[in-house]
């Protein structure tokens, strides 16, 4: 990890946040106690960052500054709030057209996902605030800088994203091995978040239960499924070749 990645210490920490710099996760000795510790449980909270209570090996082995039981990893890009991108999007005359990812933790799948979210036109990716491969340098590289270029909102709930997605008038769907409909038949010219999850667990529950309607890839043969990148890419080009006819629909940045 670059040393300039790093945020050592209590006061530097606040000022961070003050400062409006993203913060991808803090790590704080489980035993810490004392000056600004609960201020700084709050910023964190307020700002959706990931706190992990850690013994005080793992803090120095990040660094033989004086850490006061805190650092913290800065981000390597911008967050910004779900509704903020909402609202830009529309005001500029775009039809949303969002990820969600649910537990996909390989970072260079998140930087293939943000590449060709890009290049195909969707404006936002939406991510929790833990269960989420980190946004970290592998993952800017994987991205080709694309990391920089859509808007990255991250969130304490995803189930509070999606009750935020549908009160913009926002559908939700959801990508799943064992969906009737196909991706060819869904109507991505409508303002949709598509969510994405793990290989391995698929989109959770509550998730699946909360969308608004699922699809699947076809798959020839009997082969177990697509990677997640893979799959995101599919579905990202059958939605911008459904939006190519309206060009305000692929208005983003």
């Amino acid at each position: 990890m670059k040393k300039s990645s790093l945020i050592i210490g209590r006061q530097p920490l606040i000022e961070a946040f003050e400062s409006g710099k993203a913060i991808d996760k803090i790590f704080m000795y489980k035993n810490i106690n004392g000056e600004n510790i609960q201020h700084i449980r709050q910023l964190a909270k307020d700002n959706h960052v990931p706190v992990q209570m850690v013994p005080v090996e793992k803090l120095n082995s990040f660094t033989r500054a004086n850490h006061q039981g805190i650092v913290a990893i800065a981000a390597v890009v911008q967050y910004t709030e779900l509704q903020q991108v909402i609202d830009h999007i529309v005001s500029k005359g775009g039809h949303p057209l969002f990820m969600m990812l649910d537990g996909v933790t390989d970072v260079r799948n998140i930087g293939a996902i943000a590449r060709t979210a890009v290049c195909c036109g969707a404006q936002g990716i939406i991510i929790p605030d833990k269960g989420v491969g980190a946004l970290n340098e592998e993952t800017m590289k994987s991205s080709a800088g694309a990391l920089e270029m859509v808007h990255i909102s991250r969130v304490s709930s995803l189930a509070h994203a999606v009750d935020t997605l549908h009160l913009n008038g926002i559908s939700v769907m959801g990508a799943e091995m064992k969906a009737d409909q196909k991706v060819y038949e869904m109507d991505f010219k409508q303002p949709c978040c598509i969510i994405m999850g793990s290989e391995e667990k698929g989109i959770q529950r509550f998730l699946s239960k909360a969308a608004d309607a699922h699809f699947a890839i076809p798959i020839a043969g009997s082969f177990d499924s697509y990677n997640v990148s893979v799959a995101a890419g599919i579905i990202l080009y059958e939605a911008m070749k459904q939006r190519i006819p309206h060009p305000l629909s692929l208005s983003t940045q």
